[in-house]
């Protein structure tokens, strides 16, 4: 009698929730095929730590095969996904179709402009590797040419006014951390006027991290402002040039470096999955995380619409939600092969944490609330339990600890060239 044949799943995402659905699926009597376009996991959280010259790239980025090299019913496939024929029950990529008995989306998100096309033409996201390295590249190219003697005082503040858009928590720690970066270029540009220097935060309403309680906010902005920072809240941006950060209210920032942290949406690829999906591009699910209308098609985390009856909004998008997802899509498939009933997915809240610099954090998990020194060691201690492999533990925990007590910024490398033009190649 011939052996039956396994059933294939196709996961698009090598993301925190489609890491964890495959290693959960690896231990099941299935084959797995994973798909991105990249070879590496990329820990989000840090890249702001990438581009402010605290890490380095291979910190916070692990290579996928990497995860999978115990378990050969898990191969993955480096492809960038360009769509989905429900109908034929194959993804569409720029390699070829892979056909796939059960699909499960976890491509992620990308940064959100709000349809402002001069705003994303000239300011730096920060959702990927590369995007981290382009503003670490960048910020350290205007300090190098903001110290020619020659150029006008104007120009140089433009040069050396660091603009971030949006208070959520990659917004807060991205500012915290350029913040500290100018500290430690002080220490070295003997002729440059760092009175010329300024960081700002920029956000839309009236709250940063809107998650957290009044007092917790408050400490946030105070810290902020207290490490040099200007902190706008119930601003918003209209337009940006290159030169110029437009506001609402008309004012205007002169400032070359707008870094855009203020909203996500799905990325492009999953309007082309044949399903419904929301304003923001995210493709909405049932409460068994099937997309609705599929009995074969599964979403979670970033791309996914998920929304009980009765919650306000959809679930956030953050890697606990990814994570959590992934635990209970993987039932669920499992449950579809041997035609039993699905479970619903219900999420639960881990709580908000945000560092504000080194050895300055904030925590709220309901009623717990913590801040100062044990909330950033909390912070520290709760990252490096998702980081992957005891080396890069080790490595970060070594230069966290290091940098909590000299300040010194090893990364400050330009890795890119600056032609005679002013291009970047």
């Amino acid at each position: 009698m011939p052996e039956q044949k396994k059933p294939h799943v196709v996961i698009v995402g090598a993301g925190f929730g489609g890491i964890k659905l495959a290693k959960t699926l690896a231990k099941e009597n299935v084959t797995i095929t994973l798909v991105d376009r990249h070879n590496f996991q990329l820990f989000a959280p840090l890249l702001y730590q990438v581009s402010t010259a605290v890490l380095s790239e291979d910190e916070i980025a692990y290579p996928v095969r990497s995860f999978f090299r115990d378990t050969p019913n898990v191969e993955f496939f480096m492809a960038k996904a360009q769509g989905v024929d429900q109908a034929r029950r194959v993804l569409l990529t720029n390699h070829g179709e892979i056909p796939y008995d059960y699909l499960v989306l976890a491509a992620g998100s990308t940064t959100n402009f709000f349809g402002m096309e001069s705003v994303e033409k000239n300011s730096y996201g920060m959702k990927t590797l590369q995007e981290a390295l382009h503003i670490r590249n960048h910020v350290l190219h205007m300090f190098e040419r903001a110290n020619k003697r020659e150029d006008s005082e104007e120009e140089r503040r433009r040069m050396l006014t660091f603009v971030v858009v949006g208070g959520g928590p990659t917004g807060i720690e991205e500012a915290g951390a350029l913040a500290e970066l100018v500290n430690v270029q002080k220490k070295e540009f003997h002729h440059l006027n760092f009175d010329e220097v300024s960081v700002k935060l920029i956000e839309a309403t009236p709250h940063v991290l809107p998650m957290l309680t009044q007092d917790l906010q408050d400490e946030v902005v105070r810290v902020l402002r207290e490490k040099g920072v200007e902190v706008l809240l119930d601003t918003q941006v209209m337009d940006n040039d290159g030169n110029n950060l437009k506001l609402k209210s008309g004012d205007v920032i002169p400032t070359k470096t707008v870094i855009w942290a203020a909203g996500v949406k799905a990325v492009p690829f999953i309007a082309k999955c044949g399903a419904e999906v929301d304003r923001g591009g995210r493709i909405v699910t049932e409460e068994n995380l099937l997309v609705k209308g599929s009995d074969r098609v599964f979403a979670i985390g970033d791309c996914a619409h998920f929304q009980l009856e009765g919650m306000k909004r959809p679930l956030a998008t953050i890697a606990p939600v990814a994570t959590q997802g992934a635990l209970v899509c993987a039932k669920n498939i499992m449950h579809s092969i041997r035609g039993e009933a699905l479970e619903a997915f219900h999420y639960k809240d881990l709580g908000t944490m945000a560092t504000i610099g080194r050895g300055r954090a904030v925590i709220q998990n309901g009623s717990f609330k913590m801040k100062g020194f044990f909330a950033w060691v909390g912070w520290m201690i709760v990252h490096l339990m998702r980081l992957a492999g005891a080396h890069t533990n080790f490595t970060v925990a070594l230069k966290w600890c290091w940098n909590l007590f000299s300040g010194l910024r090893l990364g400050r490398i330009i890795t890119n060239i600056q032609l005679d033009d002013g291009r970047i190649r």
